[in-house]
């Protein structure tokens, strides 16, 4: 399974692919920052956001795309700007027909960290083991990016068998 990561944000979006499978090791494609400058009007921001994911989307060819679901914090501001990172990342994926699936930070964190409470530091650390890498991706927006890519291709990946399972044993007994 390839799968794209993202971890949206207007000044930073975070971009992440990694392919495997439940119970198998996990491989690094692709990691990168897609930055627009705060100054700059909404609509060229979020247009130069949507041009990168579509780039990812057609380079990369992901199976899923993972993103953040965005959750409720003290700054209204922040979370605007991230609503609307994270739904051109979701458009993106619907005009290419790529199922797109909603981690919570949390979620992703307790799935690669072991706890939903891990720090940023924490998550960059075990991204870096888990993908076998030489430094942890940086900023913290590219590590969260793979850290859902992750949580996908574990949590994911795991419902998909499950559900396949549950199918073929429904079919043999019709």
């Amino acid at each position: 399974m390839r799968v794209l990561g993202v971890d949206p944000g207007l000044t930073r979006c975070g971009l992440g692919v990694v392919e495997g499978g439940v119970g198998r090791p996990l491989t690094l494609i692709a990691v990168d920052v897609v930055r627009t400058p705060p100054g700059d009007e909404i609509g060229a921001r979020l247009l130069a956001i949507e041009r990168a994911v579509e780039a990812w989307l057609a380079e990369h060819q992901p199976d899923v795309v993972a993103v953040e679901r965005v959750f409720s914090q003290h700054n209204v501001r922040t979370v605007m700007g991230t609503a609307q990172a994270s739904a051109v990342a979701i458009t993106a994926a619907a005009r290419h027909g790529i199922p797109v699936a909603l981690h919570t930070p949390s979620e992703m964190k307790a799935a690669v960290t072991g706890s939903g409470r891990a720090d940023k530091a924490q998550v960059g650390a075990m991204v870096t083991r888990i993908l076998r890498l030489s430094a942890a991706p940086r900023p913290a927006d590219a590590a969260d990016a793979l850290g859902l890519a992750i949580c996908q291709v574990w949590r994911g990946g795991a419902q998909a068998r499950i559900a396949s399972a549950l199918a073929t044993a429904t079919a043999a007994r019709s």
